[in-house]
């Protein structure tokens, strides 16, 4: 990716979440120091404020695709998502790398694919970079990685690996652990406790699945959230939630049990009609 006329951009997930965005900026940064300039990208919107009061205070250069005139010649790496699923639009440009931790398909046609799906976050894929090459995390990237960290894992809750700890405990000492600790506290806003009274109101559960419908719409992250919230009653064990969201459906899975498969159990529910992926849990 060194040199040449190919510009470089760092592709995060459509409508893209606290792990993207650190790992987007995490791997900005070792970039830079290998001497190669990478732009970070994204399509659809910054939806929680948590994640903008992130890029706010440690300075993340995060712009709408749309900013760029992209060119065939661009090279794109695609961060916390993978090319060809349909949170991660198709952009102008070569894909040249995709680095992700979910369930998906391994393109055949992209040169580097770093696929670990028994890793919690994409920012432990691109600590261990750091740690290979043997270069020295800096505050702002160490805290932010440590939120993506905590944000994909439910608070080292759900899908963490070993090298997840390792990444965690080395973060940590890095890290400015105050910021990380406020934006992990205050994750709900005002405005996001109407969506918690009509999921109260509306949610049915049946022999440990809860199910819930948000026929006004609901964005996707406080979906996830609202998934985590429900699987802390300790009747539940699998929570689907869905909202009507334009003229899309969006599902939100969680799941305690290890052979209900959320990645696979949406997989097949679409199967034909839409599509889905994502995290086993």
């Amino acid at each position: 990716m060194r040199g040449g006329t190919h510009r470089i951009f760092l592709q995060a997930h459509n409508f893209p979440d606290h792990d993207a965005v650190a790992a987007s900026f995490a791997l900005r940064d070792l970039l830079r120091r290998e001497g190669i300039d990478a732009r970070i990208i994204y399509e659809g919107e910054i939806e929680r404020n948590s994640l903008r009061t992130m890029i706010e205070k440690l300075c993340i250069d995060i712009q709408p695709a749309a900013n760029f005139d992209l060119r065939p010649e661009d090279y794109i790496v695609v961060v916390d998502g993978c090319k060809g699923n349909k949170n991660v639009t198709d952009l102008i440009g070569e894909e040249v790398a995709v680095i992700d931790h979910h369930e998906v398909v391994s393109p055949e046609d992209v040169r580097y694919v770093d696929i670990r799906t028994h890793y919690g976050s994409t920012c432990t894929i691109i600590y261990t970079y750091f740690r290979n090459l043997r270069r020295e995390i800096s505050r702002p990237v160490a805290t932010a990685m440590l939120i993506g960290l905590n944000m994909d894992t439910a608070l080292m809750t759900r899908g963490v690996s070993p090298a997840d700890l390792q990444a965690y405990a080395d973060l940590y000492v890095a890290a400015d652990t105050t910021l990380v600790n406020s934006i992990l506290r205050n994750q709900v806003q005002t405005r996001d406790l109407a969506f918690y009274r009509q999921a109260l109101d509306a949610v049915r559960v049946n022999q440990s699945f809860a199910f819930c419908y948000f026929p006004d719409g609901c964005n996707q992250n406080l979906l996830g959230m609202l998934g985590d919230f429900f699987l802390t009653l300790q009747e539940v064990d699998f929570v689907a939630l869905c909202a009507h969201n334009g003229r899309r459906i969006n599902f939100s899975l969680r799941s305690e049990r290890t052979e209900w498969n959320c990645s696979d159990v949406i997989q097949q529910v679409l199967d034909g009609i839409g599509f889905g992926g994502g995290h086993a849990e």
